[in-house]
């Protein structure tokens, strides 16, 4: 029986949504859709782990509701977030008579919802589009802001757009089927909201890693609306990260992503490199006299509490390096790190010396 959800909006003038948070709501998926559309085509892109749990089932779901429904599947994991793959997503919609009138259904996590957004953003130059984040670091982070988009061999996330959906409809009781790695690397982002805009959740989060470690319902729903309210107002601010505000959500980004690309998207899951880059981000913060120890401190200790990796992997700093200068944040060939001054505030930070930078790749 499905709990009576919660609406978290997120104002853009005319591309303004909601997100629907509760639990045991995956089964109104089709009035959540025609309340918010006028579609009866709906593509519904997931991958190979998702879809024997809840897209096919969803697809069904659809189809007794009157919609024509095309389920699409793509390998499970970061590899798929490709041009390739997204080709293949074009032409086969494209065979089964996707018109302007249909929409993408991204079911699935982050590299679902990035990849799918891109195709919907770019086939027939743009499609109403809706996410139906089935992890958590989806459902906290990247299902909310309209950032889509796919990644080069070397860069991640270096192709894409800024395309809103016209819904996020979240279902925290399908992190109950998540694997436990994957539940982990979601708490890394949620970490994150602390330490750049939130002192209070911070210490929220410090205080309920028992109820968080055992997977607790109402603490992650409370977890999930509150990240998805941080995100929502800043992307509220700054949409299209023209005023350097939305940079702040890239904390730890720029060392996790040169972690990624260095490990082939293979080696770290997103959020267990976004820990590890919010450490080198702390430590660099610290070496710059921006936060005391006692800071890099806390943040390890609640990273460490909810069993997210912290130590740096062995890679080339000077390859690191390399991949950093190839980060959407570098400014007139500057690299640009998102950095805090105080727990739950952070700022975008220039003039960085690169004899810092490595140092701070070490514990």
């Amino acid at each position: 029986m499905a709990e009576e959800a919660n609406i978290t909006r997120v104002n853009l003038a005319d591309r303004s949504y909601d997100i629907q948070i509760g639990s045991g709501n995956l089964g109104s998926l089709s009035p959540f859709l025609q309340s918010r559309c006028s579609s009866n085509h709906a593509v519904l892109i997931t991958d190979t782990h998702v879809d024997p749990l809840y897209a096919d089932k969803l697809g069904d779901q659809l189809a007794e509701h009157q919609w024509e429904v095309h389920v699409l599947v793509v390998d499970a994991g970061e590899l798929s977030k490709c041009a390739e793959v997204a080709s293949d997503l074009w032409e086969t919609m494209l065979e089964e008579g996707t018109d302007r009138q249909s929409i993408v259904v991204a079911v699935g996590g982050g590299v679902v919802g990035d990849l799918a957004g891109y195709v919907a953003a770019t086939f027939t130059r743009g499609l109403g589009f809706f996410q139906v984040p089935t992890t958590l670091l989806a459902q906290v982070d990247s299902s909310v802001g309209g950032k889509v988009g796919i990644n080069l061999p070397g860069a991640k996330n270096m192709v894409g757009a800024f395309w809103q959906p016209l819904g996020v409809l979240i279902d925290v009781d399908v992190l109950a089927t998540l694997p436990e790695r994957e539940y982990r690397a979601g708490l890394g982002e949620v970490v994150k909201y602390g330490v750049i805009l939130d002192a209070d959740f911070f210490a929220y989060l410090e205080q309920n890693t028992g109820a968080i470690n055992a997977h607790d319902g109402p603490t992650l729903t409370h977890i999930v609306e509150r990240c998805c309210r941080l995100k929502a107002d800043v992307v509220e601010q700054d949409e299209r990260e023209t005023t350097g505000l939305r940079a702040v959500l890239n904390y730890g980004h720029t060392f996790a992503h040169a972690f990624e690309a260095a490990g082939n998207y293979g080696e770290l899951l997103h959020g267990e490199a976004v820990s590890i880059g919010m450490m080198c981000a702390a430590r660099l913060a610290e070496r710059m006299g921006r936060v005391d120890r006692s800071f890099v401190d806390r943040q390890l200790a609640l990273l460490e509490s909810l069993s997210l990796p912290v130590a740096t992997p062995n890679y080339d700093g000077e390859e690191l390096l390399a991949l950093m200068h190839r980060d959407k944040k570098v400014d007139d060939g500057q690299i640009r790190f998102v950095l805090p001054d105080r727990l739950g505030h952070v700022e975008l930070v220039k003039e960085v010396r690169v004899e810092d930078v490595l140092a701070s790749l070490e514990a």
